[in-house]
């Protein structure tokens, strides 16, 4: 399958892909960061699968249901016609509770004729690690796990068991159903009860998209599109936002990066915190703030780049050598060891982020002293390591750098430090001295990070490698657009950067040797970058290129590949879908 051809459904809880062919092909349950119980995204023969289709299928079209997150699949045969909606139900009860269990409905609605229809249903519980037994009874077939923890599920549907369960033709002459579930169902399931189910499912997302406020007619639906994805990949047990709803989908195939993206990193909060509160959905945007202020330690605990969905701190990474990988891109991984790196940029989102909420939310005077606390602590980690080498942004696992990125962040941790000291009225010696110190982190940024002799900013200090971070000198208030250094810059990063419009994140050698792919977020930074600097006509011209790298129902991925413009990476990526947002707003917003 090329250009990862897939839509996403969920519920807040888990998420499933579903192929272009109506094939599910990743589950986990009951949660997003659960083992698997359909992988075969990861491997054809051991990771498991549901399709649903038709020996004489003649054409087949899919779709999300518009501002919605059902995902709907029309099979034409040469005996008729249906629609396969799937989607995991979530509404809200009317004592206020949120509905979304672990469970993915397979809604089949008939549309013409008798088509007749195959299922192919192959669960591989615990990440296909041992075999899964599957067995049948009255009224649903419950599959177990045999090697490892137990792990069991259950299918319900209302079409012949055995005709399910043996691969058989089954004539579809009413509107039928497959409901899969992590729980066995107590009361018995019927036609009605999936249907109600589907609209009532359909009426909270129409409702939840409808809230969304922005003026930009053009690209209107390529917006809701991204915040659907965004609030999809919250859960709802936190309000932490993942990464993207998959593991180990290669940046490019048959290498070795591939990481697991199932948590929440703190540098991805900035961004998705206002842009969901600007666009109308405050409450997605304060949940995801107090979950990244609750898991931010008051005092002198390390802070870490990134936490489980519930707050995990420990991530450690192992890899499942049973399978195949992506297109044979292995290997697959499990955690990310990433999660104990020392990145001095995340001070500098945190900062921005306890501003972003003193500014806009209103808070009891107790929540505004524990973010006082917080901030003083924040600043005097800053203040005593920002001199130090990290690991970046881009999380080397090799020997610490004085990554450009990571001391322009600390410039920023000061100079929103100062602001909240100010925002908050304390004594005026504290906003004194932060400044001061983020003059000395700006001089040195000046002095060491730029390469005269290549006339722009480079990836870290006395470096002479581009870096597409550079292009966030202007977004974070270092630089105006119309500095010279800046417009500069943003010229060499293009001319080195850019291929195939496309952007590299950098072309110089990593810890698994050069990059070969297009960091989906920086061709966006790159496209703001053009436009304020006055070139609007290319950097338009860059994100229809751009836009026109999304798959059939318009997700993005992680990466995209350099030469043919397939998707690569985990998918679909938040950071991707916020950035496309962002584009749209500058780019053409009123």
């Amino acid at each position: 399958m090329d250009n990862l051809d897939y839509g996403i459904i969920g519920n807040c809880m888990s998420a499933a892909l579903v192929s272009r062919e109506a094939t599910l092909e990743w589950l986990c349950l009951p949660f997003f960061d659960s083992s698997s119980v359909f992988a075969s995204i990861l491997d054809k023969k051991r990771g498991g699968h549901f399709h649903i289709g038709s020996d004489d299928t003649k054409t087949i079209s899919q779709k999300y249901m518009r501002y919605t997150n059902l995902l709907s699949t029309v099979v034409e045969t040469g005996r008729g016609t249906y629609e396969i909606v799937d989607f995991m139900p979530r509404y809200r009860h009317e004592n206020g509770e949120y509905h979304c269990p672990p469970d993915v409905i397979r809604y089949l609605r008939l549309r013409s004729g008798t088509p007749s229809l195959r299922v192919d249903y192959r669960p591989r519980l615990d990440y296909g690690a041992g075999e899964t037994t599957s067995v049948r009874y009255d009224h649903f077939i419950k599959s177990t796990s045999t090697h490892g923890c137990y792990e069991s599920m259950y299918l319900y549907t209302s079409l012949d068991h055995d005709a399910v369960y043996e691969g058989l033709p089954i004539p579809l002459t009413e509107d039928a159903f497959f409901l899969v579930s992590y729980n066995q169902k107590i009361a018995p399931l019927t036609n009605d009860y999936i249907a109600l189910e589907y609209q009532r499912t359909k009426a909270y997302w129409m409702n939840w998209a409808s809230h969304s406020t922005f003026s930009v007619s053009r690209y209107h639906d390529e917006i809701i599109r991204s915040l659907l994805v965004l609030k999809l990949l919250s859960f709802q047990p936190t309000g932490a936002i993942l990464a993207a709803a998959t593991t180990s989908l290669p940046e490019a195939i048959g290498e070795v990066r591939n990481w697991d993206y199932r948590y929440c990193w703190i540098r991805d909060a900035s961004m998705a915190i206002s842009t969901l509160a600007r666009l109308g959905h405050e409450n997605v945007s304060k949940r995801f703030m107090r979950f990244i202020l609750d898991i931010v330690p008051y005092k002198d605990e390390k802070i870490q780049i990134m936490y489980g969905i519930r707050g995990e701190k420990q991530l450690d990474e192992y890899i499942l050598d049973h399978l195949s990988g992506y297109e044979n891109s292995r290997p697959v991984r499990v955690g990310n060891a990433a999660f104990h790196q020392k990145q001095n940029d995340i001070y500098g989102v945190l900062l921005d982020i306890i501003l972003y909420t003193l500014q806009h939310f209103t808070l009891i005077p107790a929540e505004k002293e524990r973010l006082w606390t917080v901030v003083r602590s924040v600043v005097r980690m800053v203040s005593n390591s920002w001199m130090q080498p990290d690991r970046g942004i881009w999380e080397y696992r090799s020997d610490p750098r004085d990554f450009l990125f990571s001391k322009l962040l600390c410039w920023c941790a000061m100079e929103r430090g100062a602001a909240i000291a100010d925002l908050v009225g304390a004594p005026a010696a504290y906003a004194r001295q932060w400044r001061e110190t983020a003059g000395f982190i700006r001089h040195e940024i000046e002095a060491k990070g730029w390469n005269e002799r290549q006339r722009s900013f480079t990836q870290f200090f006395g470096s002479d490698h581009y870096d597409a971070t550079a292009l966030l000198l202007e977004p974070y208030g270092f630089l105006d657009a119309h500095d010279q250094r800046y417009i500069a810059t943003v010229r060499a990063v293009e001319a080195n950067l850019c291929e195939n419009g496309l952007m590299l994140r950098y072309r110089n050698e990593d810890d698994f040797g050069k990059p070969t792919s297009s960091f989906t977020i920086c061709n966006f930074w790159m496209i703001n970058a053009l436009f304020k600097t006055g070139d609007r006509e290319k950097a338009r011209l860059m994100f229809e290129r751009v836009l026109s790298a999304g798959n059939h129902v318009g997700l993005f991925s992680e990466d995209i590949d350099m030469r043919s413009g397939r998707l690569l990476g985990n998918f679909p990526q938040a950071y991707s879908h916020l950035a496309l947002i962002e584009s749209i707003l500058l780019l053409y917003g009123e």
